[in-house]
């Protein structure tokens, strides 16, 4: 079995916008003196940090025969083929192709995607779509668990 594991992390230009926004408070509060100055430069980028911080890091894993993609766990006996997207196909699918029902872990900043089908009649999603820096990785990560499990 060949284990996977990825983080995704928010790209560089996300943190530089926290400094930012903690310099705009800082500018907000600048006409009541230097203490408030200080507190919305601090207060301002810690908060953009952690919320920064909290929508980018994101964990996909293949563990104990199954797919773990932040909240979701899904069980790779339920899981279809997996389609590596790059370029034009991975827009297409997280814009005009997407299907609504669909599970998304959608990150715009990482160009490169995997899509694979959900099997299981009982479910209504149609497909995973898992924004991913390593797509061909985690489709033989996938490829491997189903056939181990054969």
């Amino acid at each position: 079995m060949q284990p996977y594991e990825e983080r995704l992390t928010a790209p560089r230009s996300w943190w530089f916008a926290s400094v930012l926004v903690g310099v705009a408070m800082a500018l907000i509060l600048l006409p009541f003196g230097t203490l408030p100055l200080l507190g919305g430069l601090v207060g301002g980028t810690a908060v953009a940090a952690v919320v920064t911080s909290a929508y980018g890091a994101v964990r996909i894993r293949v563990v104990a025969g199954s797919l773990v993609v932040g909240d979701a766990k899904i069980p790779v006996s339920a899981l279809g083929d997996a389609e590596v997207l790059t370029g034009e196909e991975t827009r297409a699918w997280r814009s005009y192709k997407a299907d609504p029902r669909a599970y998304m872990l959608l990150r715009a900043y990482i160009p490169t995607a995997l899509r694979v089908n959900i099997t299981d009649p009982e479910d209504p999603t149609p497909y995973v779509y898992v924004s991913t820096r390593h797509p061909e990785e985690l489709a033989a990560a996938l490829d491997s668990v189903r056939q181990s499990a054969t």
